[in-house]
């Protein structure tokens, strides 16, 4: 059985009650569902024996900006085993900014600490349970997130003092 069926057919028992959806693009394949599942996948896919993705090699988002659900969570996951790149989308359903959070998987991989720490900081979504959540790139008390679209390109004049030369 080649590793990407492998993959979903094994989500699929182990997890029937949720819905997967699933895509490929490139010979890569992407898995869907929905953001309440998120630890749970996430460790049955490291800790099965026949999977052992024990790498996460990146957390980031999507940022819809005209869709009634604005964000999206992605994880690129990692199995030497199979040497195999699997990628895990979780939409954050809702359009007000109480409902732009996920938990975080840094109990599953501690290697997710830090890109948890930059979406937040670049998008403001949070991860609930998240060690240390703050801010890495801007100023804790910086109010926008410049990886949002509605973000002006150029800055918003005056918003963050430029260091003296």
């Amino acid at each position: 059985m080649d590793i990407k069926d492998l993959v979903v057919s094994k989500l699929k028992e182990k997890f029937p009650e949720i819905n997967f959806e699933t895509s490929e693009f490139r010979d890569e394949l992407t898995v869907s569902f929905d953001k309440q599942n998120i630890v749970d996948v996430c460790r049955f896919l490291k800790e099965d024996p026949e999977l052992e993705f024990r790498l996460c090699e990146d957390v980031t988002a999507i940022d819809w900006a005209a869709r009634k659900n604005r964000f999206t969570v992605v994880y690129h996951i990692f199995t030497l085993k199979h040497n195999f790149r699997l990628r895990l989308k979780v939409p954050l359903i809702g359009s007000e900014e109480s409902d732009w959070s996920v938990d975080t998987v840094t109990t599953v991989w501690k290697s997710a600490n830090w890109a948890e720490r930059e979406v937040y900081d670049m998008y403001g979504i949070k991860f609930a349970g998240h060690p240390d959540l703050r801010r890495m790139y801007m100023p804790e008390d910086f109010e926008y997130y410049p990886l949002r679209k509605d973000f002006p390109l150029m800055g918003i004049p005056g918003s963050l003092s430029l260091p003296k030369k």
